[in-house]
């Protein structure tokens, strides 16, 4: 971080129950992602803001039933006008005001559902910052390993996103669409991405830069125009929509069904012995049909405590 950077400070209060270390790893999902950031105390990530490079550290200073997130900012010429911007960002990021009561009722009557919800109590649904950021993460993580598709969205941000140093830690930023368009197909390929899938970012990149499309009002459509919007997309099939309807758009109803690790996690919570289709999955989880995605989230956060990357049971709200 440059020495003329300057630095603001602020507190989100999430609604309760919250536990910042299981939501960030929603978010993070592999201890080597190289964009969102994660030691054990503090979340770490560069945004860029009007083009600036802002360093956010957030760390939970309250406690799961009472919680309060402390926001240390740091950039150049920042000052208290960027904190609204943010602020949004990183709610709509760490879904701090996301209410769970509904989930909580639902699974005070169902056995299976409990033990789910007393064991990840706290935890969020998190969305990427952008519907962008979501398409690019989905295309490099079609048809390949989620470990080897972070690994190359890693070298992505390493490549062309916006870079700092803070506290003698390099933070990359995830590249916006004008950084993308700086790599050729031969660099993307390089990088991991097929000649597909190369030419499916860049080709979304150029159109959000040059105003050919537009992905914010995607927010106001029903889910049928949404993905069909989203389809319409090169690269893009019935997976990567449904995953940006729940990880760009925030829909919680949405368990991707086409996903085979989502299945496959699916399977063992509910110790099934044969392979889930989508059409199957869809009929597993009708009872719990408001909340697929969510279920999504916290089937990924149990393979993760399974890895032993995170402690999932609840230490005590306080």
């Amino acid at each position: 971080m440059s020495a003329g950077a300057q630095q603001i400070e602020f507190t989100i209060e999430p609604e309760p129950p919250y536990r910042l270390d299981l939501t960030v790893w929603v978010l993070r999902r592999r201890p080597d992602y190289v964009v969102d950031r994660w030691d054990g105390r503090v979340y770490r990530r560069l945004l860029p803001v009007d083009g600036r490079a802002v360093a956010v550290a957030v760390t939970q200073i309250g406690t799961t039933d009472a919680p309060c997130l402390r926001v240390v900012a740091r950039g150049p010429a920042l000052d208290a006008h960027v904190v609204p911007d943010l602020r949004r960002t990183l709610e709509r990021m760490l879904g701090t005001g996301v209410d769970l009561g509904g989930f909580a009722r639902l699974a005070a009557g169902d056995p299976a559902l409990a033990s789910l919800a007393r064991r990840l109590r706290g935890a969020k649904p998190t969305r990427y910052p952008t519907v962008y950021e979501a398409l690019v993460n989905a295309i490099a993580c079609q048809q390949i390993t989620l470990t080897f598709g972070l690994r190359i969205v890693s070298r992505l941000a390493q490549e062309c996103g916006l870079t700092v140093e803070r506290d003698g830690e390099a933070l990359f930023a995830f590249p916006r669409p004008a950084d993308v368009l700086t790599l050729s197909p031969e660099r993307l390929v390089a990088l991991g991405f097929s000649r597909q899938k190369a030419r499916a970012v860049l080709e979304l990149s150029e159109r959000l830069v040059d105003g050919t499309l537009d992905l914010d009002d995607l927010e106001t459509l029903p889910d049928d125009a949404a993905l069909a919007r989203l389809r319409a997309l090169r690269g893009v099939g019935r997976w990567t929509a449904e995953y940006v309807l729940l990880r760009g758009l925030g829909r919680l109803h949405v368990f991707p069904g086409d996903d085979v690790g989502g299945r496959n996690n699916l399977r063992r919570w509910l110790g099934i012995d044969e392979a889930l289709d989508y059409d199957g999955v869809q009929r597993v989880l009708a009872a719990w049909r408001d909340y697929g995605g969510l279920l999504y989230f916290y089937l990924l956060l149990l393979g993760l405590a399974e890895s032993g990357y995170v402690a999932v049971d609840d230490p005590g709200g306080g």
